[in-house]
């Protein structure tokens, strides 16, 4: 019978495996409701059983949209914080508060505000957001409606011109350059095209614009994800690579045709800065990559071929970071790696095995069909010092955990190749070769990181 801490350690490693790659939309395998089905039902689970450590997960570089959903948990049910940990909750709620993008930041507080959160705690950390951002200005015109609902919301009263801005009629100029802009773009198509992107879209459309013109004469003000999203269907739109993150990088790369020396030469650049910020990747001996490009690989309309990416990105990672190296991937090609067949992990492990490597990584999303059930029974019979750690980018709601390849051996959630480092780093913690009390202390020392203003990665 287990005890109650491998319980709440085994409860935690689910959940945190889940944050770290469930975003609520659609996988090959289960629909976007589905997903956040199941991921809310971890949520409230682990927030009422372990808020503590439910609150420092926060520290561990959970994807965005679940360090935006433990926010809002926390913030929704202050009362229910004990008062020894309040001072260090407040603390991680801040530092949360502080890595999230702005769109994200915004989407929280429209959900805070429709859910009726107003406590002090949220007021504040509006407030202290508002504060910190060098460009209130720029935000209030790119997310004009959210901005004007949480002032609302939080009875905040700003000086200058923001007022009229966000409340006003717009009927007098603006001294302030951005809202003047706003305000002439109801009648000018040239000014539009002097407003953030987003904004300018919709004023566009009003004005009856063209939506690739727009962004042809748009181009050199696009953000990079603006650039990204604009690149696949406007050919004016000329993509900055080096400026996008590995991941996001092998993405725009599967959706193309060619692959050359260029193409190979940002994969290399991009994976070199990773590996500069991460340090040595936890890795010793002959090491091998089981690297699934089977057809479910494409993932869904939403997620468009992010397990393919995922694997893509690791394996420049693992080639560029351990000296002794070797990728076989399920359906081997010539170039890029295409999403094709079935999932022969099997045969694919065994290939791994006969070349001698001691550590294999499995960067699957767990779907085996190509014998079902073979590779648990090869890994029940490895060689002694030979470790399997299958890294999975996929959450499998119907059995609330990120899917396994093996029933002794647990998945560690992988959402981005960039956190490969990190993921390795927590390897022993997720397969259960550490304690509770060791994984409490690992937290403890990146929550004090984390909430002193260092990376969570």
């Amino acid at each position: 019978m287990r005890t109650a801490d491998e319980v709440a350690r085994d409860d935690l490693l689910t959940f945190l495996n889940a944050a770290f790659v469930s975003t609520g939309q659609a996988e090959f395998s289960s629909t976007a409701d589905e997903q956040r089905l199941g991921l809310g039902f971890l949520h409230e689970y682990v927030r009422g059983n372990y808020r503590r450590l439910y609150a420092r997960l926060l520290a561990l570089g959970v994807n965005d949209h679940n360090l935006a959903e433990i926010i809002h948990g926390l913030l929704s049910t202050g009362g229910e914080t004990p008062p020894d940990f309040q001072q260090e909750e407040n603390a991680l709620i801040r530092a949360g508060v502080r890595r999230l993008p702005p769109q994200r930041f915004w989407k929280l507080t429209a959900r805070l505000r429709r859910d009726g959160v107003n406590n002090r705690r949220t007021r504040a950390v509006i407030r202290d957001w508002l504060a910190r951002h060098p460009d209130p200005v720029f935000q209030a015109v790119k997310y004009r409606r959210k901005v004007a609902g949480a002032l609302r919301h939080i009875h905040l009263h700003p000086t200058g011109e923001m007022p009229d801005f966000l409340f006003g009629d717009h009927r007098r100029p603006f001294a302030t350059e951005l809202f003047e802009t706003y305000r002439g773009a109801r009648h000018s198509q040239q000014a539009v095209t002097r407003l953030p992107y987003s904004v300018a879209r919709g004023l566009a459309a009003k004005h009856g614009m063209d939506p690739d013109k727009l962004v042809e004469r748009m181009k050199d003000r696009l953000t990079e994800k603006e650039r990204l999203r604009a690149a696949g269907h406007n050919s004016s739109v000329e993509l900055r690579p080096e400026r996008l993150s590995l991941t996001e990088l092998t993405s725009w790369l599967l959706s193309r045709e060619e692959f050359g020396e260029q193409e190979q030469q940002w994969l290399e650049r991009s994976a070199r800065a990773v590996l500069e910020r991460s340090g040595p990747l936890a890795l010793s001996g002959r090491v091998a990559a089981v690297l699934d490009n089977s057809f479910s690989a494409t993932s869904s309309r939403q997620r468009r071929g992010r397990p393919l990416a995922v694997a893509f990105a690791a394996d420049q990672l693992l080639r560029l970071g351990h000296s002794d190296y070797r990728g076989f991937w399920t359906s081997p090609q010539e170039g890029l790696p295409r999403p094709r067949g079935q999932s022969n992990l099997s045969e694919r492990l065994l290939d791994a095995l006969e070349w001698g490597a001691t550590t294999v990584l499995v960067i699957s999303d767990g779907i085996e069909n190509d014998p079902a059930g073979a590779f648990q029974h090869i890994t029940k019979r490895l060689p002694s010092g030979v470790q399997v750690l299958h890294l999975n980018p996929v959450f499998d709601p119907e059995e609330l955990e990120v899917a396994n390849l093996t029933a002794h051996s647990r998945a560690i959630g992988l959402h981005r190749a960039e956190d490969l480092p990190t993921a390795l780093g927590f390897a022993r913690y997720v397969i259960g070769e550490g304690s509770l009390i060791e994984l409490e202390t690992y937290l403890a020392k990146r929550v004090h990181h984390f909430i002193r203003g260092g990376s969570d990665a």
